[in-house]
């Protein structure tokens, strides 16, 4: 019989989160793999659990891989736990994961605080389709581009950011998706100074370059998906680029229309926009 690799989630701040499943499984497994064990060290002692523990981080996930998949053939019970929140969301484990499927080892989540999913669920913006992007890239050129090519997603955007970039983020924000656009930021969920506050992209921006102490912690930013008539304009756009080198643009706008069932006005408008450009 193999063991099993519990995949376990640890508070994101308040302790009090932690369920009483996961203590029991940190409790009995026979190693747990924690991506700063100096962090880890003091969630277990809290819960009194003296079980080993090694790291698997981001740098030595992959060199781990080997020995942990023949303890777990082993019969061993192997915990996985990251700083915060739940493994694999925007944190490592994947390729262990990964490895654990290929080898026929019973992979086991232990339900338990995310902050992905407690901002969603306190924003207050749609979550009935939604698109996580994790950290946007640190460079700016490269968070710009990001953020033209999710300009026209009509789904929800989750975002985590840091505190030394949120001002820049939160900018290029109010250029890249439109100022007026809804959004939440939700920053040190479950802490002592949590804050959720709701407003336009550009109220939000205004209300953390006021206050230095909303410029602190841990940032989860849900923002509002792009209205209808932006997403369908990208995609007449997309259609009509196809469409305009070969034809001439009234036609071009006709047979748009056909295949998006769209006005021919708005169509011609924007073919003759696009022509121009």
């Amino acid at each position: 019989m193999t063991g099993t690799l519990y995949i376990v989630a640890t508070p994101i701040g308040n302790l009090d989160d932690m369920t009483p499943r996961a203590i029991d499984v940190l409790h009995h497994a026979d190693l747990v793999l924690a991506e700063d064990t100096r962090h880890s060290k003091k969630l277990l002692q809290h819960f009194a659990i003296n079980t080993p523990m090694q790291s698997c981080h981001d740098f030595n996930e992959r060199n781990r891989i080997a020995a942990v998949i023949v303890r777990l053939e082993k019969g061993e019970n192997i915990a996985l736990i990251s700083d915060a929140g739940t493994p694999l969301i925007n944190d490592p484990g994947y390729h262990l994961v990964t490895a654990a499927h290929a080898a026929n080892i019973r992979v086991s989540p232990v339900p338990g605080a995310s902050a992905l999913i407690a901002a969603l669920s306190a924003a207050g913006i749609a979550t009935d389709r939604f698109t996580f992007i994790g950290y946007l890239p640190a460079k700016p050129a490269a968070r710009r581009r990001s953020l033209q090519a999710l300009a026209t997603a009509g789904e929800t955007l989750v975002m985590y950011e840091t505190p030394h970039r949120i001002c820049e983020t939160l900018a290029d924000l109010c250029g890249y998706l439109d100022a007026s656009r809804e959004m939440a930021i939700c920053r040190e969920l479950t802490k002592q100074f949590e804050t959720i506050r709701k407003g336009s992209v550009e109220e939000i921006t205004q209300f953390v370059r006021a206050d230095t102490n909303q410029q602190r912690g841990e940032f989860v930013l849900v923002v509002q998906g792009a209205p209808e008539s932006v997403a369908d304009e990208a995609e007449m756009s997309r259609v009509l680029r196809i469409l305009l080198p070969v034809l001439p643009v009234r036609k071009a706008a006709a047979i748009a229309a056909e295949i998006l069932g769209g006005s021919k006005n708005r169509l011609y408008d924007l073919a003759l926009k696009l022509k121009d450009e």
